[in-house]
């Protein structure tokens, strides 16, 4: 009986050490941890834990605007590395969060920085490495190539399905989540929006 006992608390404690099992669609890099709380055919709701982020702000809607907001990603990301702390270059997703309100939306791109990442403080003003609390997050996935325009027709859609499921959300900020590279032939993308 006691060495049965000892078998079990072992296969415990090694499923505890295993982590969290990433889903496919971050290809075996780092992403955002999650625990999958409900899903329908229209939205899975998660619950995700903190997440490190290094952010910086889009000027405009333009691709112009959002390689340059990427590239200042990268010239941080850089360095760091120069001052001897290695940010990773391969984890998922890249973000783009939207804040609509009067005027014209405020962007922001960001790149997630795994647990444990150490860094220093960033010396660039337009980058900021910032904390997202752990929080309910309904997400839309949707396969078709990223852009601001189809993120924005993704994010109507999933406001919709959560006001007829009856769920209170953020009504003025979404963000979308991509997890491939532009030129992939398939596109994993997802919509987030933060429930209330």
């Amino acid at each position: 009986m006691e060495q049965h006992l000892s078998v079990v608390v072992a296969l415990v404690l090694v499923s505890l050490c295993k982590g969290w099992p990433a889903p496919n669609f971050c290809h075996q890099k780092p992403c955002p941890e999650y625990q999958l709380v409900g899903a329908n055919q229209d939205f899975e709701e998660r619950r995700y834990v903190d997440i490190d982020l290094i952010t910086t702000t889009v000027d405009d809607q333009t691709p112009a605007a959002l390689m340059a907001a990427r590239s200042r990603l990268e010239s941080y990301r850089q360095s760091q590395k120069k001052a001897g702390y290695e940010i990773p270059s391969d984890t998922w997703p890249g973000m783009i969060t939207v804040t609509e309100g009067e005027g014209d939306p405020h962007l922001s791109y960001s790149w997630f920085l795994p647990p444990g990442t150490a860094r220093t403080n960033s010396t660039d003003p337009s980058v900021a490495v910032q904390t997202r609390p752990g929080a309910t997050v309904y997400v839309r996935v949707f396969g078709e190539l990223p852009s601001i325009k189809s993120g924005r027709k993704n994010a109507a859609l999933l406001r919709a399905a959560l006001g007829q499921a009856g769920k209170a959300f953020d009504q003025h900020t979404y963000t979308g989540a991509g997890y491939d590279g532009y030129f992939s032939l398939w596109h994993h993308n997802e919509i987030w929006i933060s429930a209330a």
